[in-house]
C-alpha cells in the first residue's frame, strides 16, 4: 500500500531538480528582454550568451554543484559537506563559465579555498549593503532533498549554502522559505489533490530570523496580490523570489489536465521578463517538487542539456535524474 506513496515521492523530487532545469533552459533564450503576451516561449537557446536550445545556465551549474556532494552522500547519510559544495563553487568559477552574476563572481574569484569562502561572502556583503542578487536562490532547489524529513535541517543546509556567496539575511531568509516549500511539496503533494503555495510559503516562516519574520510575510503577501509583472526588474534576490511565486499562483491549474500547470506556470515566469532564466529556474523547482518529473513535457526532457562546468562533457536530463536518485537513496 506504501509503494505509490514511496513512488510519488521520488516523481517529485526529481521534478524538484528537473523542474528548475528546465526553467532555466526554458528561460535562457529571454534573458534581458520583456516578452510580450503573444511571444512564443520554448527551449529555443540564443539568448545574451548564445545557448544552445534546452541548454541550461549558471543556474543549474551550481546548482549541480550541490546536487553531487547530496549524491556522494547518498545512502550514508551524515552532514552534508558544506565546505565541499564550495570547492565544487570555485572549481565551476575557475572553469571560466560563460556567465556568472557580479556578486558570485566577486566572491568566488576572491579565494580559491573553500574553508575561507563564507567569510570572504560575509565580508563581500558587510561593503554591499542591501544590495544583494539572485545567484543563492537560483540554485537552491537541491537543498531540500537532504533531508526531507527534517525542515530545521533544511532551513539551516539554504542559509549555510547561500551564504556560500550571498549572505546578506534576504537572501537566506528567501533560500529557507523556498527550500522549505520545495521540501513540504515533495513529501506532502497529492497530484488528484488541490495544493496551495502561497500557504507552503507562509507555512515556513518560522524558520526565518525573527527580525526579517514580518518583513517577509509583507514581501509573500505582495507577491501572491500580484500582477507578476510588478516584479521586473528581478536581478534582486526579493523580486525574483516574488516574481517566481506571483507566476506559480497567478497561473491557473487546467481542470482538464492539472499538471500542466508546470509548463504553464514555467511559460508565465518567463513571460515575467529580465532575468527569466533564473526567475523560471526558481519557479521550477517549486512546480517540479509539486507535480513531479512525469509532468516535465518530453520534448523538453529530450533537448534539456548543460555541463557543470566549462570544458566538461555534456550532462543530460538522464544524468540528472540518476544524480537526484543517488542523493535519494536513503528513501
Amino acid at each position: 500500500m506504501t509503494a505509490p506513496i514511496v513512488d510519488g515521492l521520488i516523481d517529485r523530487a526529481l521534478g524538484a531538480v528537473l523542474g528548475s532545469a528546465c526553467g532555466d533552459a526554458l528561460g535562457a533564450g529571454y534573458e534581458f528582454t520583456n516578452p510580450g503576451p503573444g511571444a512564443v516561449i520554448d527551449m529555443v537557446g540564443g539568448g545574451a550568451f548564445g545557448w544552445a536550445p534546452g541548454e541550461w545556465t549558471d543556474d543549474t551549474q551550481m546548482a549541480l554543484g550541490i546536487i553531487d556532494v547530496l549524491a556522494e552522500r547518498g545512502a550514508a547519510g551524515g552532514p552534508v559537506d558544506v565546505e565541499a559544495i564550495g570547492a565544487n563553487f570555485l572549481a565551476w568559477a575557475a572553469s571560466g563559465p560563460a556567465d556568472i552574476g557580479n556578486q558570485t563572481a566577486a566572491v568566488l574569484y576572491a579565494t580559491d579555498n573553500p574553508s575561507d569562502l563564507a567569510a570572504v561572502s560575509a565580508a563581500y556583503q558587510d561593503g554591499a549593503g542591501d544590495n544583494i542578487g539572485n545567484g543563492g536562490l537560483m540554485r537552491t532547489a537541491p537543498v531540500a532533498l537532504a533531508a526531507l524529513h527534517d525542515r530545521e535541517l533544511v532551513a539551516g543546509l539554504a542559509g549555510d549554502v547561500t551564504a556560500l556567496t550571498h549572505a546578506h539575511a534576504n537572501s537566506v531568509a528567501a533560500c529557507v522559505l523556498w527550500s522549505e516549500a520545495i521540501r513540504r511539496a515533495v513529501v506532502e503533494a497529492d497530484p488528484s489533490e488541490l495544493f496551495d503555495f502561497a500557504a507552503c510559503i507562509r507555512d515556513g516562516l518560522d524558520l526565518v530570523d525573527g527580525e526579517c519574520r514580518e518583513r517577509w510575510s509583507i514581501l509573500v503577501e505582495e507577491a501572491v496580490e500580484g500582477p507578476p509583472t510588478i516584479f521586473n526588474p528581478n536581478g534582486w534576490v526579493v523580486t525574483a523570489f516574488q516574481a517566481a511565486l506571483s507566476a506559480i499562483v497567478h497561473t491557473p491549474v487546467p481542470e482538464d489536465e492539472p499538471s500542466r500547470h508546470l509548463v504553464d506556470a514555467l511559460v508565465a515566469a518567463v513571460r515575467v521578463g529580465h532575468d527569466t532564466d533564473t526567475v523560471a529556474a526558481i519557479a521550477g523547482g517549486l512546480l517540479g517538487a509539486r507535480w513531479g518529473a512525469s509532468a516535465v513535457p518530453d520534448q523538453w526532457r529530450s533537448v534539456l542539456h548543460g555541463r557543470r562546468r566549462s570544458g566538461e562533457p555534456i550532462v543530460e536530463a538522464v544524468d540528472l535524474n540518476a544524480l537526484t536518485r543517488r542523493s535519494l537513496s536513503g528513501y
